[in-house]
């Protein structure tokens, strides 16, 4: 039996590479119906479904604020539409 090394899990001697989820992002717009913190926001999207949406590193580090109504662009992976990163405001 052999050890198992940083490289990838391993079962026994059988190694098992695990590649990272390569799915892109998903971007869509939304404007901000409600603040629910600091960085946490309710978003209602094109289609009209309503997720949150909690501010980007970037836009958190700028103490960037949001009001009711401002148009966002948000960020969602492929596995979770009902929270979705917020990567910019009104232009």
């Amino acid at each position: 039996m052999g050890k198992c090394r940083s490289r990838g899990l391993c079962a026994g001697a059988i190694w098992v590479d695990l590649a990272p989820m390569s799915e892109p992002a998903i971007e869509t717009t939304g404007t901000v119906i409600e603040r629910k913190g600091e960085i946490l926001y309710r978003v209602r999207l094109l289609n009209g479904k309503v997720v949150l949406g909690h501010l980007s590193k970037p836009l958190t580090d700028e103490k960037a604020e949001f009001s009711e109504g401002d148009p966002v662009i948000l960020e969602m992976t492929p596995f979770d539409f009902d929270q979705g990163r917020i990567v910019s405001g009104p232009a």
